[in-house]
C-alpha cells in the first residue's frame, strides 16, 4: 500500500492547517432538517449558512473531512467503486483567498504532496455563456503553475459550474474539476475517455437573482476532493475494496466463508455489498445523532441497508453474525482514531446490529418461502400457457396483490421484493402494490370509524399511534411486573397516552426502563398488527385480553401483534409496529388505591 487512509487523513489536514485553516472537524451523518435532506450527501452541506454570510466561530479558512451517506445508488454497491457511505475531504474560504491562493495550493498538494505528474494533469473551467463570462482568470493562472495549456479545457455550464437548483439569493459560480489518467504509464492519454475525475474548487463569486446573477462582494472557495476515491487512485487500485479501508473487513469474511475476494463474481460482490452496508450501519448507530433501525424516515433507509447485508451474508453462505466481526474490524482498525466515539459505543452499535439479524432473520424464514411460491407460480404458469399456445408471451411481473401480501403477512418491504425479483429477471407491479395498499388502508379506516374505546378522544393519525402503543404498553406491563396487571383506565389524544393498570406500589426505576425497553423492542421489530372477527369464546380460548367483559357481544374485533400482545379491541390501530416512533414513559404515579398511572409519549 503506497498510502493508508491514515496516512491521506493526515496529509490532507495537515496541507491546508499549513496554510491557516482550522479543523472544524465532521458534523453528524444525520440530517437536521435544514436542508430537507435525511443525510448530510456532500462535505459542504452543513456549511451552507456560512457560505451564505454567517460568520464562522472557527475563522475564514476552514479545512476538515466531513462522512457522507448517499443511497439513491444503492443499486450498484457491489461493484468496483460505489458506496453508501464515503467522505469528503474538503476546505474554505469563507470571503478570505480567492482564486489565485487556490489554484496554487491545488496544485502544490497534488504536484509536491502527493507527487502527481504536472505534465498529465488534466483541468476543465467554465466556457461561459449569455449569463457569465468565459473563466479566463482561472485558465490563465493554472497555465502559470505549470499546466500545459492543451491541458485546460472549457465546458459548458452543466459541467462547469455549481449553483442551488431553483433558488434565488445564493452564492454560485465556476468550478474549476482536476483529472489525472487512470493509467498513468499509458502514453498519449485521451480526453476524458481515458481520465479520472480527483476533485473540484468552486468558485462562488456570483449571487444568483431572479434576472440572472450579479457579482458577489464577499467570494467563496469551496473544495471537495473525494477521500475513498483519492485513497484508490494514489495506490494505483481499479477495485475501491482493496485499499486499506476495507481490507481487514474482506479477510474477515473471507476466513468466515471460505471463498476468496476476486476470484467469483457473485461471491466478491456479497463481500463488497456486506462491507460497505456494514461499514455505514456502523457511522449511522454510532452517530452523534445515532438512529436505530425502524420503519419512518432515516431509521427505515438504516433497516433497508443492514437487511441487504444480512440477506447477502446468507448467499456468502455465512450467518449474519458475521456483521457484528465486520463492524468491530471498522470500529477498532479502521475509524478508531477519525472517529473516536464509535470505540465508545461499540458494545450499543454491535447490540443493535445483532438485534436486527435476528428480527430478520425470523422475516426471511417465512418470507422467503413464500416468495419462491410466487416465483414457482409464475413459473408453472408460464409452462402451463406456453404448451396451449405457442405465441404465448410469458409472465414476468410479481403481482401487486402478492407483493402487499409479502409486505403485510411477512414483512418484507417492496423494494427488497424488487431486488429478488429482479435476480430472478423478473419486475414487480408497483402500482398494483401501491393499490392494494391502499386498500388496505381504506377497509381500516371503515372498520375503525366509530369503535374507537374506555378513552380515545379523536381518530387522528397520531392518536391511532398512542392507541396501538397502550396495546404493547398493557403486554409489557403483564411482562415485567405481574401477569395480574390488567388495564383499568385510558385516555388518549394527539399528544400523549394516559393508562391505568391494577398494582399495588410504585413501579421501581428499573422496572419503568425495563417496560420502555420492551415497548421499543416491539416498535423495532416492526411487527403487523393484525385484526380478526370472531367468536366471544373462540378469542378467549385464543387467549385475547379483554378489559370491560360486560360490553363484549357474541362476535368481537381482534387485534394480535406478533405473539406478543392479544387484545380484544374496537380499533383504530396502525398497521405495524414500526411507524410508533420511540416509546418514553414521563411519569408513574398513584391514581387511586391498588391503581397506578403512567403517562407516556411517542417521539
Amino acid at each position: 500500500m503506497k498510502i493508508t487512509g491514515k496516512e491521506l487523513r493526515q496529509k490532507w489536514l495537515g496541507f491546508y492547517e499549513s496554510k491557516g485553516h482550522t479543523d472544524i472537524g465532521a458534523v453528524s451523518l444525520i440530517g437536521d432538517g435544514t436542508t430537507g435532506v435525511m443525510f448530510n450527501v456532500a462535505g459542504m452541506q452543513p456549511l451552507m449558512p456560512y457560505l451564505l454570510g454567517k460568520a464562522h466561530p472557527a475563522g475564514k479558512r476552514l479545512c476538515n473531512i466531513q462522512g457522507c451517506v448517499r443511497t439513491v445508488d444503492i443499486d450498484a454497491v457491489g461493484d468496483a467503486s460505489h458506496f453508501t457511505f464515503f467522505e469528503m475531504m474538503g476546505n474554505w474560504s469563507l470571503g478570505d483567498y480567492f482564486k489565485r491562493e487556490k489554484t496554487a495550493w491545488t496544485f502544490e498538494l497534488l504536484t509536491e504532496v502527493f507527487g502527481l505528474d504536472r505534465d498529465k494533469l488534466c483541468t476543465t473551467v467554465f466556457a461561459g455563456n449569455e449569463s457569465a463570462p468565459r473563466d479566463e482568470e482561472t485558465a490563465g493562472l493554472l497555465i502559470g503553475l505549470g499546466i500545459r495549456p492543451e491541458h485546460v479545457f472549457y465546458l459548458p455550464k452543466e459541467d462547469n459550474w455549481w449553483e442551488l437548483e431553483g433558488t434565488v439569493g445564493t452564492p454560485c459560480g465556476p468550478d474549476n474539476e482536476w483529472f489525472y489518467p487512470l493509467d498513468p504509464e499509458k502514453e498519449d492519454p485521451v480526453f476524458p475517455e481515458d481520465y479520472v475525475e480527483i476533485g473540484n474548487d468552486v468558485y462562488m463569486q456570483y449571487k444568483k437573482t431572479a434576472e440572472g446573477y450579479e457579482p458577489l462582494e464577499h467570494k467563496n472557495v469551496d473544495t471537495g476532493f473525494g477521500f475513498d476515491r483519492m485513497l484508490l487512485f494514489l495506490n494505483g487500485l481499479s477495485d475501491a475494496y482493496r485499499t486499506d479501508l476495507f481490507t481487514g473487513a474482506i479477510a474477515k469474511l473471507e476466513e468466515l466463508s471460505g471463498a476468496k475476494y476476486g476470484e467469483d463474481g457473485e461471491m466478491t460482490r456479497a463481500m463488497r455489498i456486506i462491507a460497505d452496508h456494514t461499514r455505514t450501519s456502523v457511522m449511522l448507530i454510532g452517530d452523534a445523532n445515532g438512529i436505530l433501525p425502524s420503519n419512518v424516515g432515516a431509521g427505515y433507509i438504516l433497516r433497508r441497508i443492514m437487511r441487504r447485508a444480512i440477506r447477502y451474508c446468507r448467499r456468502l453462505g455465512i450467518s449474519s453474525g458475521a456483521m457484528c466481526e465486520v463492524a468491530r474490524i471498522f470500529i477498532r482498525e479502521v475509524y478508531s482514531e477519525a472517529y473516536p466515539f464509535l470505540i465508545e459505543r461499540e458494545a450499543h452499535i454491535l447490540s443493535e446490529i445483532e438485534k436486527e439479524a435476528e428480527r430478520f432473520e425470523t422475516t426471511l424464514q417465512g418470507g422467503m418461502k413464500e416468495f419462491e411460491k410466487c416465483i414457482m407460480g409464475i413459473a408453472r404458469k408460464n409452462e402451463f400457457l406456453s404448451r396451449q399456445d405457442p405465441a404465448y408471451v410469458p409472465e414476468t411481473t410479481i403481482g401487486g396483490k402478492q407483493a402487499f401480501r409479502l409486505y403485510d403477512t411477512f414483512g418484507f418491504p417492496l423494494e427488497l421484493t424488487e431486488e429478488l425479483a429482479a435476480e430472478k429477471g423478473l419486475t414487480v407491479d408497483r402500482a398494483g402494490f401501491e393499490a392494494a395498499f391502499k386498500e388496505h388502508q381504506e377497509k381500516s379506516r371503515v372498520l375503525a370509524k366509530g369503535e374507537a374505546k374506555g378513552g380515545l378522544e379523536s381518530h387522528s393519525e397520531m392518536a391511532v399511534k398512542y392507541h396501538t402503543a397502550t396495546h404493547l404498553l398493557n403486554a409489557a406491563l403483564k411482562r415485567v411486573l405481574s401477569p395480574d396487571c390488567n388495564q383499568k383506565g385510558s385516555n388518549i389524544n394527539e399528544e400523549r397516552l394516559r393508562f391505568d393498570f391494577n398494582f399495588p406500589r410504585p413501579m421501581t426505576e428499573e422496572e419503568v426502563k425495563a417496560v420502555e425497553d420492551l415497548v421499543n423492542e416491539k416498535i423495532r421489530e416492526d411487527l403487523p398488527v393484525v385484526f380478526r372477527e370472531m367468536p366471544l369464546e373462540e378469542a378467549r380460548r385464543e387467549g385475547f385480553v379483554g378489559v370491560f367483559d360486560g360490553k363484549y357481544g357474541e362476535v368481537v374485533k381482534t387485534y394480535s401483534i406478533g405473539d406478543f400482545s392479544k387484545e380484544m379491541c374496537g380499533g383504530p390501530h396502525v398497521e405495524r409496529t414500526g411507524v410508533l416512533g420511540h416509546f418514553r414513559i414521563v411519569k408513574e404515579q398513584s391514581s387511586s388505591a391498588g391503581i397506578r398511572r403512567i403517562k407516556a409519549v411517542l417521539e
